[in-house]
């Protein structure tokens, strides 16, 4: 990167990088259970059900897309409607950069604009530096789920986090 990174509001325009960089570690990590590459139709769909309250970011530097992250509902019942899930990904050549850094501290700051009272973070017990940001950031473990998912021939536990806003 030889600009600084920007941060702001995603478009449809930008679904096409935030799935090059989500399929990545569909395909080789445990940054996400997910099992299957995100479809462009499936993307747009998960960025249409994204609206007030449920942030999609993104960061952008020399031009492109090279992190993203998104506030999401944490549970479809509505007595859940102030809980949100973060989640965010950084794209493979810019990890180690401060990026995700920057993209927490942008999706706490909206939650709290959206009147959020708590944020869960998802966490594959395996993803220290996912883990060890997180709690950087004041969320606090709140219990561990054992062997969960199953990904590349193996059980995965998640890790619960949350940060009451």
């Amino acid at each position: 990167m030889t600009a600084a990174p920007i941060l702001r509001s995603a478009t449809a325009a930008d679904l096409p990088a935030i799935s090059a960089i989500y399929n990545h570690y569909v395909r080789t990590s445990t940054a996400t259970y997910q099992l299957a590459e995100d479809t462009p139709a499936e993307r747009a769909a998960w960025f249409a059900a994204h609206g007030p309250g449920h942030a999609v970011t993104v960061c952008v530097a020399d031009g492109a897309v090279v992190a993203w992250g998104s506030l999401s509902p944490f549970h479809p019942r509505a007595a859940f409607a102030r809980t949100l899930e973060d989640s965010l990904y950084v794209h493979p050549a810019h990890l180690r950069r401060g990026l995700g850094r920057l993209l927490l501290t942008d999706l706490i700051a909206r939650a709290r604009a959206a009147g959020a009272h708590s944020i869960i973070a998802a966490i594959s017990a395996d993803q220290a530096p996912s883990l060890a940001l997180h709690r950087a950031y004041g969320f606090s473990p709140c219990g561990t789920l054992r062997e969960v998912g199953r990904k590349f021939d193996g059980w995965l536990d998640l890790a619960y986090l949350q940060l009451l806003v």
